[in-house]
């Protein structure tokens, strides 16, 4: 039995669903561990907090006004991915700035928020 770890995904902004065309990649990980050393070996790691995101490529297709989705925030973002997992964004942003690619027809938007959790 095959088993799909990988494919079929969607985002939805506060229940609306973005039309993804490809490249999700979701950042749950609450902090960022960085190794300290001295000059008589290893010390130990600084632990610091970090912005978990959701990013995606969206589709300019009729009815996705980037302008829209530039002007989100404090939204709450859903990915659900093919293997079943699913994560939540809360209290997001749209980070960065949109740019548009005429020639492939979408753009990267990317959400940032207080914390990402795995429902599953």
């Amino acid at each position: 039995m095959g088993i799909r770890m990988a494919g079929v995904a969607y985002v939805k902004v506060d229940g609306s669903q973005l039309p993804l065309r490809g490249n999700l990649t979701v950042s749950p990980t609450r902090y960022e561990r960085t190794g300290v050393a001295g000059q008589d070996g290893v010390h130990g790691y600084a632990e610091n907090p970090r912005v978990p995101y959701i990013e995606l490529d969206v589709s300019t297709i009729t009815g996705v006004a980037v302008e829209d989705i530039d002007a989100m925030d404090d939204a709450t973002v859903t990915a659900e991915l093919a293997d079943g997992r699913v994560f939540v964004l809360r209290n997001a942003w749209r980070a960065q700035t949109s740019e548009v690619n005429s020639k492939d027809g979408q753009f990267k938007v990317r959400f940032e928020g207080l914390d990402c959790l795995e429902l599953n």
